[in-house]
């Protein structure tokens, strides 16, 4: 059934490839900037990414004179006013991003205080408070799952009030986002394993969810495939540039894919995992996505089945029986999961994370039921779904 209606949006453009880093200095001068800031972090900065960079603005004659490296992984409105107040304290004039996920929403709500002014980040948290664009903000991610260079969202703690605050807005998107496999092949296996996941599930989400269109279907389906042909032969050879490359691109594509067509109850469960036991996000959606799958076949197995071409190619798809597809789909991303943790013992339960305990489950699943995520699944849920689920996701 075609739907009668949806909506597509994606103005970030990607700068992809082997020098997509030598790039940055044209985009800068194409939108006026001279002093750029950098803002990444610790870990980032200590293995020596950020001379990548450097040296690309340095053959451009653009000295970097500014860096912030003090994003904790879990960023805070007080990291936000630390990094605005040395970007004003300097006169700087647009953002890069080099890192994850918590710096690249840092780098937002960065763009958000420095653009606006002020000193108070609460009165911008919501949807669509923003009424004009921000500085320029350019993206180099440094991990292989998030996506969070195209979505309109950040996610910033609130520590004295103990919540994390949204921001959303299309003008959080970042004018580029810059995909260049040196920042990539510092990742160590786990995270590399981790964050393909992520993107791995963003992509299924996207494609077996209520909200998924033509358009999302596409970028969904060839992020899918990238995952399944790179992600094991990057965790069997870490120095593997196209790998790492092809793996950037399905995190952005996944990326693309989710925010039009938005996710569900793996993330629901996901979110709540994580903020029950701090486990991170990739491994959350590594847990349960065989799980959900299996949960909502009954009402979108069509859609699962649509899967095995992407993860597995066209003569598994082919020689599968058309009944079995969705099965088979799922049998799929299981033995995906055994050989990622043969290469990086990567949980695939509950019990071998060895941070949860049975006697979380009620918390966990009180806050699945009120996750946003949950309204976009094709098949609604109850507590004693989500406690079951819960259950064979214990191993």
């Amino acid at each position: 059934m075609s739907k009668p209606y949806y909506e597509f949006f994606c103005p970030v453009k990607v700068i992809a490839g082997n020098a997509a880093l030598e790039h940055i200095p044209f985009e800068l001068d194409i939108l006026g900037s001279k002093n750029p800031m950098i803002i990444t972090d610790k870990g980032v900065r200590a293995v020596g990414l950020l001379k990548h960079i450097e040296g690309a603005l340095a053959a451009a004659e653009i000295n970097v004179s500014t860096i912030f490296d003090d994003v904790p992984p879990d960023s805070s409105i007080e990291t936000v006013h630390a990094a605005a107040k040395v970007y004003n304290d300097n006169g700087c004039d647009a953002i890069i991003a080099v890192g994850g996920g918590s710096v690249i929403d840092t780098c937002k709500a960065v763009n958000i205080l420095v653009s606006e002014g002020g000193d108070d980040l609460r009165a911008y948290s919501g949807a669509h408070v923003l009424k004009r664009p921000l500085k320029p903000l350019f993206v180099v991610p440094t991990t292989s799952g998030t996506g969070s260079e195209t979505t309109a969202i950040a996610v910033i703690s609130d520590n004295q009030a103990g919540v994390k605050m949204p921001f959303v807005s299309y003008f959080l998107m970042p004018n580029a986002a810059v995909l260049d496999p040196r920042m990539t092949l510092t990742l160590p296996p786990h995270i590399t394993a981790m964050t393909g996941m992520d993107a791995m599930t963003h992509a299924i989400e996207a494609y077996t969810c209520m909200a998924h269109n033509p358009i999302s279907d596409a970028y969904a389906t060839s992020a899918i495939a990238k995952v399944s042909a790179n992600l094991l032969k990057v965790l069997d050879n870490p120095s593997d540039s196209d790998g790492r490359l092809e793996l950037a691109q399905a995190s952005t594509m996944a990326g693309i894919a989710f925010s039009n067509a938005m996710v569900g109850l793996v993330h629901s469960l996901g979110h709540s995992l994580g903020a029950a036991s701090h486990l991170p996000h990739g491994l959350c959606m590594n847990l349960f996505l065989p799980y959900v799958l299996e949960f909502n076949k009954d009402k979108n197995g069509d859609r699962i089945a649509d899967l095995l071409l992407s993860i597995a190619g066209a003569e598994v798809y082919a020689s599968t029986p058309a009944a079995q597809r969705a099965d088979r789909a799922i049998e799929e991303i299981r033995r995906m999961r055994d050989e990622i943790h043969a290469r990086c013992k990567l949980p695939r339960t509950l019990q071998e994370t060895g941070k949860v305990t049975r006697d979380q489950f009620d918390h966990i699943a009180d806050l699945t039921l009120d996750d946003g995520s949950i309204v976009i699944n094709p098949k609604e849920v109850d507590r004693k779904q989500v406690l079951a689920l819960l259950e064979k996701a214990w191993g």
